[in-house]
């Protein structure tokens, strides 16, 4: 196949060395051709790394390269895309083909509706429009804003070239065609989360630029660790009424003393049930969290008191155990109704072996198994962080300290889900664990300095979810062949 490559190569060279005269004795400039009708028979995507690279296709995108098959080429004076004029070569003319390189200028949704969707050659004497699908470049996904929706709320899916969505698919084949808002600049989409959608996955949508695909974690339960009600346990000791501990019930002693107090809440907007507040009331009361303060919180899994659950291996039908660790993600639910900036960090633990110090500190970087979110650096700055309702955050394991080295690392063996599984299982204590760090701390040549925090924020739905990003190919049969 690679031979036919070359040959193609060796046509455009002949089309190139037969036509690059450019003075008014050019038999390209000879009056004789003006009047002669244009015909297109076919149009060809030219892509010479292609096992195909003269292939056939009914669309082509902005960028790529196509050649027009037919008659009555020769003499072409304008060629109009999508209304766009759009420059050619003439020394790749010839009076049966033609080739054309699209333009990334090229309008697509927002071109005239009668010019959308042609292609428009003009010579003197004549001209023919030629009904053919233009598109920009493929469809992409960033993510989902609310990957774990309540029936009746809005799902946002984000990305790029994600115009004009007119269906989508739903894990489980249930399929949308109406109430889809979709972004004109291609930027996202949006729909209603149906009542009956029980299965999780990914969702497929098709719009103007071709078929998009999320990674598989829409409505993705199977790899629940904790969502503070039916699913998961939680685990908690040595509460106190000024302690970090989150404590999930009311407990007493035989004298009637508090020894655990119930810290969870009700979802503020009533949708998730029973939600964590990672920094209860109690601890918000005098006027909020001090600088310079770690450990401020910890919410734990069970561990100890449930092996089998915190063994990751029972994921094996979601995650396969050599699934590379940033198709992997642990995923939590966020909801922030008011600014939380300038201070504060979220710290994430694969195992009960930290005392949340927080970033900058011993437990952040190599050989560690945590990972941080902190919303409200963007690019070394303080940008405040809020939500407007539930939104999904998305943590790829391949960034926790210990992982993101590795892979760093060329000679190393590179990890998988089943290097995270042994991990967990040879650690003392197998809680998985979420908790708040309010210290200073300096990242590259930033520094952060803490401040009072008293900002109210509300977690969900812990879990461990596929996240590989799929582009749909044009062409999934067309393998490139070695």
């Amino acid at each position: 196949m690679k031979n036919l490559k070359y040959i193609w190569l060796s046509v455009v060279a002949l089309l190139s060395a037969g036509f690059v005269s450019c003075n008014d004795d050019d038999e390209y400039f000879d009056g004789k051709y003006q009047d002669q009708p244009i015909v297109v028979n076919k149009v060809y995507l030219e892509n010479y790394e292609s096992s195909v690279p003269d292939r056939e296709v009914e669309f082509a995108r902005l960028g790529q390269l196509i050649r027009l098959e037919g008659s009555g080429f020769m003499g072409m004076k304008k060629v109009f895309v999508n209304g766009f004029d759009t420059y050619f070569n003439r020394a790749y003319v010839s009076d049966n083909s033609m080739l054309i390189q699209l333009s990334s200028k090229t309008p697509i949704t927002d071109a005239e509706d009668d010019v959308r969707n042609t292609i428009r050659l003009v010579k003197d004497g004549t001209e023919t429009v030629h009904n053919f699908t233009i598109r920009a470049a493929s469809p992409s996904i960033k993510g989902i804003r609310n990957a774990l929706p309540a029936a009746g709320e809005q799902v946002v899916v984000l990305g790029a070239g994600l115009q004009e969505i007119t269906r989508i698919t739903l894990p489980g084949g249930v399929e949308i065609t109406e109430g889809i808002n979709s972004d004109e600049d291609g930027e996202w989409y949006s729909f209603t989360m149906p009542a009956e959608l029980t299965a999780g996955g990914a969702i497929i949508a098709e719009g103007a630029n071709g078929i998009s695909q999320t990674p598989a974690y829409f409505n993705e339960r199977r790899g629940m660790l904790l969502d503070f009600d039916t699913e998961g346990q939680q685990g908690a000791w040595s509460w106190k009424e000024a302690g970090s501990m989150i404590g999930f019930e009311d407990r007493t002693d035989d004298d009637g003393n508090a020894t655990m107090k119930n810290d969870l809440v009700q979802d503020p907007l009533g949708t998730n049930g029973q939600v964590c507040q990672i920094v209860p009331d109690r601890l918000l009361a005098d006027g909020g969290i001090v600088s310079g303060k770690p450990r401020v919180t910890e919410c734990w899994t069970v561990g100890d008191g449930n092996l089998e659950y915190e063994n990751w291996a029972r994921m094996s039908a979601l995650i396969p155990a050599d699934t590379p660790l940033d198709e992997v993600a642990f995923q939590f639910d966020i909801y922030v109704p008011n600014k939380w900036g300038s201070t504060g960090q979220i710290q994430i633990c694969l195992v009960n072996n930290y005392q949340y110090k927080g970033i900058d500190s011993d437990e952040y970087g190599s050989g560690k198994l945590t990972a941080f979110f902190t919303p409200w650096v963007v690019d070394g700055e303080n940008v405040p962080f809020t939500t407007e309702g539930w939104t999904t955050v998305t943590i790829p394991l391949s960034e926790f300290g210990k992982y993101k080295a590795l892979l760093e690392d060329k000679e190393a063996v590179a990890p998988t889900f089943q290097t995270v599984i042994d991990d967990r299982l040879a650690a003392t204590y197998p809680n998985f664990g979420m908790g708040f760090v309010n210290t200073d701390y300096v990242l590259g040549d930033v520094a952060f300095p803490s401040d009072l925090f008293n900002t109210k924020i509300y977690v969900d739905n812990w879990r461990i979810v596929p996240c590989k990003n799929v582009v749909i190919s044009d062409y999934p049969e067309d393998e490139e062949e070695e």
